[in-house]
């Protein structure tokens, strides 16, 4: 047979080739689990998305919920628009019947037919331990049966032909004992259970014991996750012991081996400064694996999240053997640096801290899904050569994705979310679905990948477009990285933007530390004009900076004491010019603003004179405030995001309005300022839910370029109580809005 192709196979390798580079994956629906209680309950109370399974027609999520003691079930048939069909509690009667047993933490869950199996927490402390494993009926919704596991479970997991479950019976140490150090009794073991006639065999119960294997506190494992392959072996991670073992499918113990150390270079190992430095070591950092999941008989990937002395940022394949096919070292931690994701606050610590895995074959494609909890991302490998898997996406995940699922049969990923942030504007816990479908990769927006060295960033608060160049734009970011201000140039021609450069500002060659960008524009020289949020007592004050191309602070210009003295908390949010003038919104009214208007303040570079002028906010729609982002000038117009602080489902009002400049005549501050009309040119909120997320609060950067075209961006509060996720997104037609 001729090796050669035909001229017609050539182009259909080609075709199939340029179809399957255009799959992606991309998120469709998120699902807040408040959606789930019942009408009348209280939904402001604590709700969490934990692990998560599917039935096996792929229709139907159950998710396990420990601050309610519940597993919650989405309709999925049209995953686009999931469907609340309520929470089941796990309040169940004793194995033996008789006194009611309050199970009030559930930890992990599987399908099997048309029941979910669920491992539930009934420990009363650390050393008395106890669990069940429950029945659920997905269609009544009622738990019908349950089986004594005699400690504390964590991971559950089914045999692929549903002939058995393998529960990891963790009996997890007390961290506040002793520093948490090991060995700590009851030692844990791994739980096994046949399913018989569509229902778990109580009477089959056995254990498989694996204390004395690890090097690390043998005499107390504690297993953390199982997974089981088509050969009926279970594969356990002992998080703690940096130990793996492998089962057979009688319980004994195949082959077992240290987790082994990674050394990680170019990374930051501090979180108190503030700033991104990715250039130091950590040597010989145990893996500790968390999550495991095989991806063929004989190879298995782990998620190294640390728990105990650990965490190598990164995750690994493995033959079953022990041997290491695949380590990721930082390049998974890099990737997630340039999509702005990186948690500075736990350089510290574990750093990106991926805790879940998944794999699936989607075509015929073998993928591995590595979810990271602290950064709030999941990694998509293409591991088709388990020892080179390649990196093909990046996508947003909510607040601390802890468990995932992929349905290949619908092609369909699935992560749940555990943080639930009542307090801070309403970030809810959610499940988040991604489509895999021929279209781009909708995320990131913008990404410092392809930058000459390693760029750090996040917190992005400002935003100017260069006058000479369309498509190349600046922005700031402001205090959560107060002691590494910078400016970027961002290359806006490409999808996704891309960050090219970082230039630090600095004073008298030293980093300028503390300030607050809140804004940036163009001096007109090459330079820039900085708007500083500050406060009077605090290390730096409001001010406004301009400095030259390098980030070198060439003048200070403080706030005049006529405004000092009217001062609040919250300062300039965004700057732009207007020849000599520069104008500067105040984020929220100050002392001698009336109830709802603020000022939007005026610095004459030559004269040195300061105005203004008075504004008037829209009010908020139920409950926070509503204050300005950012401004732009173009063609005769002020441009200005105008929003509340409020998030998801009670975010109201994320717009732009515009001022014509011709009533932007300032007035001498401490006597009576006019008052500006405005005029809506973009509610911003359609724009804000593209991603099928939920709504972010601080729209922040607002950029105009020469033709016309606008662009924003968003603020990710330096991944700290938030998903990390930027949007960065244009506008056309915004400046031919008519009057």
């Amino acid at each position: 047979m001729s090796r050669l192709l035909s001229f017609t196979s050539v182009l259909a390798l080609i075709a199939a080739t340029a179809s399957a580079e255009e799959m992606n994956f991309n998120r469709v629906a998120s699902f807040a689990t408040p959606s789930n209680m019942a009408q009348g309950e209280d939904t402001d109370r604590e709700t969490s998305a934990e692990i998560i399974a599917a039935s096996e027609d792929g229709q139907r999520l159950v998710y396990t919920d420990s601050p309610l003691g519940v597993v919650g079930i989405i309709d999925i048939s049209d995953p686009a628009a999931p469907k609340p069909l309520g929470n089941v509690s796990m309040a169940t009667p004793a194995p033996a019947g008789g006194e009611e047993v309050a199970a009030s933490e559930p930890t992990s869950v599987t399908i099997i037919g048309a029941n979910a199996y669920v491992a539930v927490n009934t420990s009363e402390n650390f050393v008395d331990t106890g669990g069940q494993l429950l029945t659920v009926d997905l269609d009544g919704k009622s738990v019908t049966a349950a089986c004594d596991l005699g400690g504390q479970p964590d991971s559950i997991a089914r045999a692929k032909d549903g002939s058995f479950i393998a529960i990891a019976i963790e009996n997890e140490r007390d961290e506040d004992l002793d520093d948490g150090a090991l060995p700590q009794m009851p030692a844990g073991q791994v739980a096994m259970i046949e399913i018989a006639n569509g229902a778990a065999d109580c009477t089959s119960l056995r254990f498989a014991d694996v204390t004395g294997l690890a090097e690390i506190a043998p005499e107390d494992p504690e297993p953390e996750f199982v997974d089981i392959n088509s050969l009926g072996e279970t594969v356990v991670t002992l998080q703690e012991n940096n130990h793996i073992v492998v089962l057979d499918r009688a319980g004994e113990v195949i082959s077992h081996f240290s987790a082994g150390a990674v050394t990680l270079e170019n990374v930051d190992l501090t979180d108190e400064r503030g700033a991104l430095r990715f250039t130091e070591t950590q040597a010989d950092r145990k893996r500790e694996p968390d999550a495991v999941k095989w991806i063929d008989d004989a190879h298995f990937a782990t998620a190294n999240e640390g728990d105990y002395e650990g965490g190598s940022r990164g995750w690994t394949i493995f033959n079953k053997d022990g041997t290491v096919v695949f380590e990721a070292g930082v390049s998974f931690e890099h990737a997630v640096i340039a999509t702005g994701h990186y948690p500075d606050k736990r350089s510290d610590a574990k750093g990106v801290e991926p805790e879940s895995i998944e794999f699936a074959e989607f075509d015929g494609v073998p993928h591995v899904f590595v979810a990271a909890e602290r950064a709030s991302v999941i990694g998509v490998y293409d591991v088709s050569n388990p020892s080179e898997p390649v990196l093909t996406q990046i996508l947003p995940s909510g607040i601390g994705p802890e468990g995932m699922v992929a349905i290949p049969s619908r092609n369909l990923l699935v992560s749940a979310n555990e943080v639930d942030l009542i307090e801070d504007g309403g970030v809810r816990s959610h499940v988040m679905i991604y489509q895999r479908e021929q279209a781009p990769a909708a995320y990131p927006q913008i990404t410092s990948e392809g930058a000459e060295g390693l760029i750090g960033w996040g917190a992005l608060s400002g935003l100017a477009a260069d006058p000479d160049a369309d498509g190349r734009l600046y922005a700031v970011n402001d205090s959560f990285y107060g002691y590494q201000p910078s400016i970027f140039t961002i290359d806006a021609t490409q999808k996704p933007a891309r960050i090219t450069a970082s230039v630090e500002i600095t004073r008298a060659g030293f980093p300028a530390q503390k300030l607050d960008l809140e804004g940036v524009t163009t001096d007109g020289q090459g330079g820039f004009w900085l708007a500083s949020e500050g406060r009077t007592g605090r290390l730096v004050p409001h001010a406004l900076y301009h400095v030259n191309a390098k980030g070198e602070i060439k003048q200070e210009v403080p706030l005049p004491a006529a405004l000092l003295a009217q001062e609040k908390r919250f300062g300039f949010e965004g700057i732009a010019r207007d020849g000599d003038v520069l104008w500067m919104p105040v984020q929220r009214s100050w002392k001698d603003d009336a109830e709802g208007e603020v000022k939007l303040v005026a610095y004459n570079t030559q004269s040195k004179e300061w105005g203004a002028v008075r504004y008037k906010l829209d009010a908020p729609a139920e409950k926070g405030w509503v204050g300005l982002s950012d401004i732009e000038i173009h063609n005769g117009f002020a441009y200005i995001i105008e929003r509340d602080n409020q998030i998801g489902q009670k975010a109201a009002i994320k717009k732009i309005y515009r001022v014509a400049m011709s009533q932007m005549t300032p007035a001498e501050l401490g006597g009576a300022l006019p008052l500006v009309e405005k005029q809506e040119v973009r509610d911003l909120l359609p724009d804000l839910k593209s991603l099928n997320g939920y709504v972010v609060d601080k729209v922040e950067g607002l950029a105009i370029d020469s033709t016309g075209k606008a662009y924003l961006v968003t603020d990710n509060d330096g991944v700290d109580d938030s998903s990390g996720e930027t949007l960065f997104f244009t506008v056309d037609g915004l400046t031919a809005v008519s009057n």
